[in-house]
């Protein structure tokens, strides 16, 4: 196992139930967050801070809580779907990791290190505008003039970002769920749970252990899974194979994911037996990170490949995945979620 960086242990303190003792010294400082944030709500609330509209409507994919949830997943979900509908989307980002912040246009052969790694990735799989920069409303206007044809953006996280007025958010929470419930830095929400009652959806990454009981039951809830059964070779050949294929081999699977457990479990559930090496969120390789896999497979997830790609030498795989969209029980059917996206496009409240 690799090493683990305060990255990494300070979630694992996060997501218990009960606040950690160890985090008992940081709640003076989750206070005073939790005023700050309220203020800065309350400023855009009464026009002190003004906010923007696009000429297009906009939907928030984001999360309450610090760190990947599986939103990237759920945008390409989303565009396609809009898609099949007849919108042509276009999809802004922070572009976190990137450098300067400044607004880019992300095409496939953009460089990580100045748009994301995140961005790169949806400009590759969505095949549709993606533009940058830590100003949402400046990004969007800029992909706006570059592609006036586009009619409706989906914001890869944003839902802090007040200046940008949305007409649709979806939350999305991973099986950690919210933790321990507690603000930043005493646990890892980025505004508190009541900020669920300004939200159209929530989607449920994966097993339903860390889910809020009561916090979100107002809200249509949908469950999504993150499927992928092929890998194909990092090395651009365009080969892929089964898991089949790769067992009896000695491998080595690397994720910096907002939670790597969750690729190590899909792994597992392919059957594959392999060494996890963990590494933080938006982590930026460098070869020592990569040495262990030199003359081994080497498993990643396709966030990591943007990044790995120029560090491989030896035999590498990414394992593409789709999410799935299904409702809970007692809501309507698949379509629930684009459902009620749509009927906030078209300006109705969801039936």
């Amino acid at each position: 196992m690799s090493r683990i960086g305060i990255a990494q242990r300070l979630p694992g303190c996060w997501y218990r139930r009960r606040l950690a003792v160890a985090l008992w010294p940081l709640l003076p400082l989750s206070w005073l967050f939790g005023l700050l944030a309220g203020v800065r709500r309350w400023l855009y609330h009464c026009g002190a801070l003004h906010s923007y509209r696009l000429t297009v409507p906009v939907v928030v994919v984001g999360n309450l809580t610090v760190g990947g949830s599986g939103k990237t997943p759920l945008v390409l979900w989303l565009v396609r779907r809009l898609q099949e509908q007849g919108w042509r989307p276009g999809i802004i980002s922070r572009g976190y990791g990137g450098r300067g912040g400044q607004v880019h246009a992300v095409v496939a052969s953009s460089g990580f290190s100045l748009v994301g790694d995140e961005p790169l990735l949806l400009a590759r799989r969505s095949g549709v505008p993606v533009f940058v920069g830590c100003d949402r409303v400046a990004a969007g206007r800029a992909l706006l003039a570059a592609h006036p044809d586009c009619d409706v953006i989906v914001s890869d996280d944003g839902m802090q970002h007040y200046r940008l007025e949305r007409t649709a958010q979806v939350v999305v929470f991973d099986s950690r769920g919210v933790g321990n419930g507690r603000l930043l830095p005493a646990g890892p929400l980025r505004e508190p749970l009541r900020r669920l009652a300004g939200v159209d959806a929530v989607v449920w990454n994966g097993p339903a252990e860390g889910r809020v009981e009561g916090a979100a039951r107002h809200l249509p809830q949908f469950d999504m899974r993150l499927v992928g059964q092929r890998f194909v070779a990092i090395s651009g050949e365009q080969s892929n194979c089964d898991a089949d294929f790769l067992k009896s081999r000695k491998i080595h699977a690397i994720a910096g994911i907002g939670d790597p457990r969750r690729f190590f479990s899909q792994l597992e559930a392919l059957g594959l037996e392999f060494e996890a090496h963990p590494f933080p969120d938006h982590h930026p390789y460098s070869d020592a990170d990569l040495a262990f896999a030199r003359h081994d497979v080497l498993l990643m997830t396709e966030k990591d490949a943007v990044k790995c790609e120029p560090l491989v030498t030896g035999e590498a795989w990414v394992l593409p995945v789709e999410a799935v969209i299904t409702s809970q029980p007692g809501q309507p059917g698949q379509a629930g979620l684009l459902e009620t996206i749509l009927e906030k496009l078209h300006g109705r409240p969801p039936a």
